[in-house]
């Protein structure tokens, strides 16, 4: 009646790295419905006018650092 030690094999120890969804606008920070969403090189935005505002704020950051 000797305790068995329980051996993890490395499958079990390295699990894969969970892809996190985004929920919330990048431009507002609202909530993302999935019947309403704009979708824009790989990212959600809640509409096409938060699209351009975060276009426009990137842009104008790009051109402060250059200065």
């Amino acid at each position: 009646m000797a305790a068995e030690v329980v051996k993890e094999t490395p499958a079990e120890t390295e699990a894969k790295p969970k892809i996190e969804k985004q929920t919330n606008c990048l431009a507002c920070n609202k909530i993302i419905k999935k019947l309403k969403r704009y979708y824009r090189d790989g990212k959600f935005y809640c509409s096409k006018k938060c699209w351009r505002v975060f276009i426009d704020k990137s842009k104008a950051e790009k051109t402060e650092e250059n200065k």
